[in-house]
């Protein structure tokens, strides 16, 4: 099991941006995600939760609002899929996270 982020690093602009990343699973099993943001002020990320098939590819989206240049980080925890999950929020509440991929953000002037 395996999950990478391509491009694994995002910048963008203190005043706003949005930067797209492809999550790549590596592995031979169906997973399930969450993405959680250490400022959830200035990012918005979409999907939060949802699954990736087996050596299949998911895109998310990082957008900043305006605010002050800093650093800040995505952590995305994954697992395998449970069988019968159709809704990724409520399959994985019922997990336990088995990795995580970390992305730096930075937001520059």
């Amino acid at each position: 099991m395996s999950l990478t982020a391509d491009p694994p690093a995002c910048t963008v602009p203190a005043a706003g941006g949005t930067s797209t990343h492809k999550l790549v699973n590596g592995g031979a099993d169906k997973l399930i995600f969450k993405i959680k943001s250490s400022n959830n002020n200035e990012y918005r990320i979409t999907p939060v939760f949802g699954f990736i098939d087996p050596s299949g590819t998911k895109d998310i989206n990082i957008t900043r609002t305006a605010g002050a240049p800093k650093e800040d980080k995505l952590v995305i925890h994954f697992a395998n899929t449970p069988a019968d999950a159709t809704d990724a929020q409520a399959a994985f509440a019922a997990v336990t996270p088995a990795g995580t991929v970390t992305i730096p953000m930075s937001a520059t002037a």
